[in-house]
């Protein structure tokens, strides 16, 4: 900066006006600075203005597991609505740990980001208020807080398990089995809760072994599959909470000798990229994963400019995307 002014002719904290735009220079003096900015290949040293400031433009956003395909599709609705407002994004991957969270919330906070989306993580309440307290800008994606307002995204996942299962009972299926995600994060519970309330409406009973656990990864669908494939009656159709899963319910189905679907219909929950090229393609619940990252990173960014403003609650619709892995049951 300092040879900027001396090659310009004017003092250094013209220059730095100029750079940060802080007070009006007269447009002739302004000539000169960017003249001698662009001759001496001077570019303004991003992260020492962030110390000025004390604030970086950038947004931390957490992830359980960046690998799995819905969270890489929400993260680019995320980059690109933060790119747009001249944000950068860093990305943190918790493998599910609260460690790990922790450990990566307080590194954020070290560096100073302008907020944190937490999306789909093992988000505790004490977390969520002592952010609050520390009057950090935060959104929660995908899950709810209990007891907590805070800013939050997510969508109807009881909607959706509703038409999951709707969607195989006007097939004809009555032998309906769900595998499950993890019992303590909402999105699974209330997928859940949407597949029994259908059950229930259509005075199909319900019956506790056709529900099993998995953690929406690949292999736990594999699982879940090869147990409930090996009743004595097994069912029909299968809803997992997932697409993962779906595909590892699709996979240990076809390693037993049934075809997809003319003996076995399958519902994945999600609708990734991966959903329309399996075999058969997946019949899924779409949620509007690109809009979820869009409409979080402007509420987070909204929150940074008024930390007083009431709390808000955004809920997406889910949608049926019907494609060749469900059947008439015959």
């Amino acid at each position: 900066m300092r040879d900027v002014a001396q090659h310009a002719g004017v003092s250094i904290s013209t220059v730095s006006h100029v750079v940060n735009n802080s007070r009006a220079v007269s447009s002739e003096a302004r000539s000169r600075v960017l003249a001698a900015m662009k001759a001496l290949g001077y570019k303004p040293n991003a992260l020492a203005q962030n110390l000025r400031r004390q604030q970086t433009f950038s947004i931390g956003m957490i992830v359980p597991d960046s690998a799995n395909p819905f969270f890489a599709e929400v993260a680019r609705g995320i980059e690109d609505t933060s790119f747009e407002q001249n944000h950068s994004v860093i990305l943190c991957n918790t493998d599910g740990d609260v460690d790990k969270q922790a450990a990566h919330t307080d590194l954020l906070i070290k560096n100073q980001v302008a907020g944190i989306l937490f999306v789909a993580a093992g988000i505790s309440t004490e977390l969520v208020e002592d952010l609050q307290a520390r009057q950090v800008p935060l959104v929660v994606v995908d899950r709810e807080v209990p007891d907590v307002a805070v800013d939050t995204v997510l969508t109807n996942h009881r909607q959706g398990g509703c038409q999951a299962t709707q969607h195989l009972i006007d097939l004809g299926h009555r032998r309906i089995a769900c595998v499950s995600g993890g019992s303590d994060l909402s999105p699974s519970a209330e997928r859940l809760t949407g597949y029994q309330m259908k059950l229930q409406e259509s005075g199909i009973p319900f019956d506790e072994t056709l529900v099993v656990k998995g953690d929406f990864q690949y292999a736990s669908g594999y699982r879940a599959a090869r147990q409930l494939l090996s009743l004595a009656e097994p069912p029909t159709a299968v809803f997992a909470c997932n697409d993962l899963m779906a595909v590892g319910v699709i996979s240990a189905a076809t390693e037993m000798g049934l075809r997809v679907p003319e003996e076995l219909s399958v519902v994945g929950f999600d609708d990734v990229r991966l959903a329309s090229f399996t075999n058969p393609p997946l019949t899924t619940i779409a949620q509007p994963k690109y809009d979820i990252g869009v409409i979080a990173t402007k509420m987070l960014l909204a929150r940074a400019r008024n930390l007083a403003a009431p709390p808000r609650v955004e809920q997406l619709e889910t949608e049926l995307i019907i494609r060749g892995s469900t059947a008439p049951l015959s």
